[in-house]
């Protein structure tokens, strides 16, 4: 090879690590608080099944919408896991240290059967240009088994959190994933109380 293509291979290298730099990318959690409310158990020993969200909202990128009513999302600021399995493992724990109730994410691990299945179908969860960050959707709780007692339910929730800072593209992503960690929270009460 000539030297002239050697350091052309060089500097693109060097500016390919330069695009790629680890500290670039800031990686956020899903994280509610601990849970203060007691509440009383209504589910017993209950399988919650993988959360089921929109295509935006499973994403490795942050979204956020901008005042165009645009979705937006950047590469710089990501889930620190997968958001299906994290917003699934923090509810079914946010549930459990609510309630007293066994709320475990699937597969059941435990011997002993469960009594319900839960499954939640989000149809919104974004950092909205008003300012809130809104989770909307259906969740279901069953019976275990066609042969277990008890109903179904179903209940419709609407959630809406300030966030309490900019929006759109100014809007902090540690302060968007805040935001819907207590969203989060908010929605593991009505699953928590059937209501």
């Amino acid at each position: 090879m000539k030297p002239t293509t050697l350091s052309c291979i060089a500097a693109a290298l060097v500016a390919l690590a330069a695009c790629s730099n680890p500290l670039d990318t800031a990686q956020y959690a899903i994280d509610p608080p601990t849970a203060k409310d007691t509440l009383p158990d209504r589910l017993g020993r209950a399988e919650l099944r993988e959360i089921s969200l929109p295509d935006y909202a499973s994403g490795q990128e942050i979204a956020f919408q901008t005042a165009d009513g645009a979705l937006r999302s950047s590469p710089d600021n990501i889930w620190a896991d997968a958001p299906r399995r994290s917003m699934t493992l923090a509810l079914a724990r946010q549930i459990s240290e609510m309630s007293g109730a066994t709320v475990v994410a699937e597969p059941w691990p435990l011997a002993s059967e469960p009594q319900r299945r839960i499954e939640v179908r989000v149809e919104r969860f974004i950092a909205a240009a008003d300012g809130a960050v809104h989770l909307d959707g259906v969740y279901y709780v069953s019976p275990a088994s066609y042969s277990a007692s008890g109903g179904d339910t179903v209940h419709r929730f609407a959630i809406a959190v300030p966030m309490n800072g900019p929006t759109g593209k100014d809007a902090d992503p540690g302060l968007i994933a805040r935001t819907q960690s207590a969203a989060l929270s908010q929605l593991a009460a009505q699953i928590a109380q059937l209501k």
